[in-house]
């Protein structure tokens, strides 16, 4: 441990955290098989996570429409992709989590670190905007999806002042 700080500026690959992607046939998909296991074995000593993907399926998936995609997941047992997982996973791994903006022409999404502040996520879109940061109004995608507008989010009384202090959190839309 006394060494790991004399040697952090060099970034040695064996340093960083990892995720194991584990590539099993459409039949293993939901329950893995002896190679997963002995991956997950190996990734619990270090600390680490294991995914498991079928890139058939994948590719599979690929050429669905949203509700054919979910009767073919629920056909082989599983809830999500392996590429979803992979992604939440990845995200988890590296403390990444997203914000949105939302306005009359687009919406869109910008990943930030966890731990970030509203000035900080602001020059995530454009320096000026931490420079000049005052407030954001903000809500939550969850209420988004409760209420279905911005509108009846306002409403109900659920969109927020944030100032220069506020933690943003995974999953905000702010203005």
């Amino acid at each position: 441990d006394e060494e790991k700080f004399f040697i952090k500026n060099y970034q040695f690959l064996t340093m960083k955290p990892m995720l194991y992607v584990c590539n099993v046939s459409e039949d293993e998909m939901a329950s893995g098989n002896a190679y997963v296991e002995k991956v997950r074995e190996y990734a619990d000593k270090e600390g680490s996570k294991v995914v498991v993907i079928s890139a058939k399926i994948e590719e599979e998936l690929s050429a669905l429409d949203e509700e054919e995609r979910q009767m073919f997941l629920q056909d082989l047992g599983v809830t999500q992709s392996g590429l979803d997982i992979l992604i939440k996973e990845a995200y988890e791994l590296l403390g990444l989590r997203t914000f949105f903006t939302a306005g009359e022409k687009e919406c869109r999404a910008w990943t930030f670190k966890n731990g970030m502040k509203a000035p900080q996520c602001a020059g995530v879109i454009h320096t000026d905007f931490e420079k000049g940061f005052i407030k954001a109004e903000t809500y939550s995608y969850d209420d988004l999806m409760k209420y279905g507008t911005p509108l009846k989010v306002k409403e109900a009384g659920r969109v927020r002042l944030e100032g220069k202090e506020y933690v943003v959190q995974d999953g905000d839309i702010m203005l």
